[in-house]
């Protein structure tokens, strides 16, 4: 019961997603904000709600090490679990955890046949294989596009889709349809892509491509003391 009323607060429901596959094998989503807004919580957000449905989730940094990496998914967890009884929510805690590997790198040591070579061990020696993976910290510069193309293949081979995490700066300018720079030469591969907007005090999330028509989900909020979305149009 507790597994299936926290899957009801998934983000992507709340961005009116019929369902939580919203992304092919080998599809990309991206989350895009500013420094500290809110993406890497985001992220967690997406990857916990994919653990409580019992896929394997392959969580890279190219930021932080894994002991930062484990406070975010235990404090997103936090948040999300206030409420429940504690006994419960340390079995469910306990339940995910074999579903969860973190990988990390620096930046200018990650590539694609690195990660392939990493994931190859590891299906070899039967340890993971990842249904989704979330990247943390992957640069967006003039030449991601081959990068991005390779692993496109690298997520359609092993079958699994990819989200990452996309910073944007404030003296960029979008694109005509509204896209941030950093995406511009490379929207075509993305078949998601959310934005965190810091209005006044609020953090919007906007649905930029690939999310419904319906204007009533673009009052979304990421609520900025526990970094969760609200579907609430005021936050108390």
């Amino acid at each position: 019961m507790l597994k299936k009323e926290l899957i009801l607060q998934n983000p992507l429901r709340f961005m009116g997603h019929e369902t939580d596959d919203i992304l092919p094998e080998g599809g990309f989503g991206s989350v895009l904000a500013r420094a500290g807004v809110g993406k890497t919580a985001l992220l967690v957000q997406l990857a916990l709600n994919n653990l409580l449905r019992s896929k394997n989730v392959l969580h890279i940094s190219l930021d932080d090490p894994v002991k930062k990496v484990s406070l975010w998914y235990k404090e997103v967890f936090r948040h999300l679990t206030k409420s429940y009884d504690v006994k419960k929510i340390n079995q469910l805690w306990e339940a995910l955890l074999p579903h969860r590997f973190i990988m990390t790198f620096k930046v200018e040591g990650f590539s694609v046949p690195k990660l392939e070579e990493r994931l190859t061990d590891l299906k070899e020696q039967n340890i993971f294989s990842p249904q989704i993976v979330f990247i943390d910290g992957f640069p967006f510069n003039e030449t991601v596009r081959m990068p991005l193309s390779d692993f496109k293949d690298l997520a359609k081979n092993h079958s699994f889709h990819v989200w990452f995490t996309v910073r944007t700066r404030r003296h960029e300018k979008p694109g005509p349809d509204g896209m941030p720079a950093p995406l511009l030469d490379v929207v075509d591969l993305f078949d998601v892509v959310i934005q965190l907007q810091p209005e006044g005090k609020e953090i919007h999330v906007k649905t930029l491509k690939g999310g419904p028509a319906d204007s009533e989900h673009t009052a979304l909020l990421l609520d900025p003391s526990t970094m969760l979305i609200t579907n609430n149009q005021k936050l108390a």
